[in-house]
């Protein structure tokens, strides 16, 4: 894999095509399987980042004067484009994630094209309303909001750069995609290939940066609305900074979700719902369902099956098919994720598979370990109420119906929640008490496009994907139209 070309053309893709600026502080892309540099760019400057802002000022006022069937086109041509070339896609997301393409090939440049597709076939549709007053009328307009800025993060850099694209390209926005510095590679092929579809020059920028080119576009006047995926800390930063312009928000923050097991349920797929929502993408999601609560009568079969099954995980060479499990995106994130382990140790938690770091042949230098359940967790340690976003899995056991439901909802988070049971009116009764914002009955960690997606409490602010995103990328005017004379008593 690492004998790929890696290294893009240029750091930033502004106005239509690609830029430099060797000023910016240095970028280093790094393959997480063997640690190698595999690309290297440089962070925005001060003039970059004004060099995108009026590309995408020119660029959105072309763009917003074209219908929305025409608007349609465009992404969906995109999508045709993005699925065409999904292998060489994949191959680069596996490279700037570690993620095995196994993985990728289904998951990421795939549903990266579905919000195009999705996006495209909704911006004709896009339209007000007709308001009857018995003589006199309202119309009203549905309006782009203007320039964009898209703060992604590093577990989903093609889905992400096209999640938020997608819905503000189709509503006439202009977006600036700011990929995490950890994963800066795929963002900009996305641009490249809305470009070849026939989008206007300037209407989706791509720029690099740390923290402070964030903090820089969620500041500047000419933004207009600023969507963030990433951690609860760094949404309180930007969604302040969003604050003091009076600037829109779109916040897909973290988790701690809850998966409930009640004794009912099928438990291969209770097993399963509970692998997938903690070990996909090395732990890296931020809907994962990290807290499994298994009903006491259930507990000890449920742990046999997940440990055997946790230990039959391909872990090894992201480019090979056959590995169902990469490394971390980073050492810092490993090192992080391993110190949780040792937490959970400390807290009294047994430690029932996995918990090591892994020094793989060949790729000694990647960032591995091994997937890792605790059992006996309580719901005070810290590995129950902290996001570890990494393959660390608490199990808890419970005793009721009404008992789960408060223990699940204890926690300053509301991303997601799973329920695992036979008994479909209690699935929907448990679904309708849990304060999360995308819900699972029976499965765990599908996100279709044609449903929203958000959280509640601190796990966020607005929805991304269905006919909602609409709502946050897009504002209303009203317009009061008289048939008569005006009546007015001065």
């Amino acid at each position: 894999m690492t004998d790929l070309r890696a290294q893009p053309k240029a750091s930033h893709f502004i106005n239509g095509e690609f830029v430099e600026d060797t000023n910016g502080p240095l970028i280093e892309c790094i393959y997480p399987a063997t640690g190698e540099v595999i690309a290297r760019l440089h962070s925005a400057t001060p003039s970059i980042v004004e060099q995108a802002i009026k590309a995408a000022v020119e660029g959105q006022k072309v763009w917003a004067k074209m219908t929305g069937t025409e608007r349609g086109r465009v992404l969906r041509r995109a999508c045709d484009i993005m699925r065409e070339r999904n292998r060489a896609l994949s191959e680069l997301e596996t490279l700037d994630t570690g993620k095995p393409i196994q993985e990728t090939l289904v998951a990421d440049a795939t549903s990266g094209a579905d919000a195009l597709e999705y996006f495209g076939g909704l911006a004709a549709t896009i339209n007000g309303e007709y308001i009857d007053l018995g003589g006199d009328f309202v119309y009203t307009r549905r309006e782009p909001l203007g320039v964009c800025v898209g703060l992604g993060a590093w577990n989903y850099p093609t889905q992400i750069a096209c999640w938020k694209g997608a819905p503000a390209l189709a509503c006439g926005n202009a977006m600036i995609f700011k990929p995490s510095e950890i994963t800066p590679l795929c963002a900009l092929e996305v641009a490249k290939i809305l470009h070849e579809a026939g989008l206007p020059a300037g209407v989706y920028n791509v720029i690099q940066g740390y923290g402070d080119v964030g903090a820089a576009l969620s500041t500047h006047p000419q933004v207009d609305k600023v969507s963030l995926t990433g951690s609860v800390p760094t949404g309180k930063k930007v969604m302040a900074a969003a604050a003091a312009g009076i600037r829109h928000v779109t916040m897909e923050l973290g988790g701690k979700s809850p998966i409930i097991v009640f004794e009912d349920a099928d438990l291969d797929d209770a097993v399963g719902g509970a692998l997938l929502g903690n070990f996909y993408s090395s732990g890296q999601v931020c809907s994962n369902g990290t807290r499994v609560f298994v009903q006491k009568s259930r507990l000890n079969e449920f742990l046999d099956r997940a440990i055997a099954r946790t230990q039959s995980i391909r872990i090894g060479d992201p480019g090979d098919e056959a590995t169902q499990m990469g490394p971390l995106v980073s050492a810092a994130q490993r090192d992080k994720v391993m110190d949780y382990v040792a937490i959970g140790r400390d807290e009294g938690a047994k430690l029932v598979t996995g918990g090591n770091r892994l020094n793989l042949q060949g790729m000694e230098e990647g960032f591995f370990m091994e997937p890792t359940i605790f059992a006996d967790v309580t719901d005070d340690m810290r590995i129950a109420r902290e996001e570890i976003f990494g393959p660390v899995m608490s199990v808890l056991v419970f005793e009721d119906e009404d008992e789960v439901i408060a223990r699940a909802n204890d926690t300053e988070f509301g991303l997601s929640a799973g329920v695992f049971t036979r008994d479909l009116s209690r699935g929907h009764r448990v679904i309708a008490q849990l304060k999360a914002g995308s819900c699972w009955i029976n499965t765990y960690n599908l996100a279709p496009v044609e449903a929203p997606f958000g959280g509640y409490k601190r796990s966020g602010v607005g929805r991304e994907n269905s006919r909602a995103a609409l709502e946050y990328y897009s504002q209303i005017k009203s317009v009061y139209v008289a048939t008569g004379p005006v009546d007015s008593p001065y």
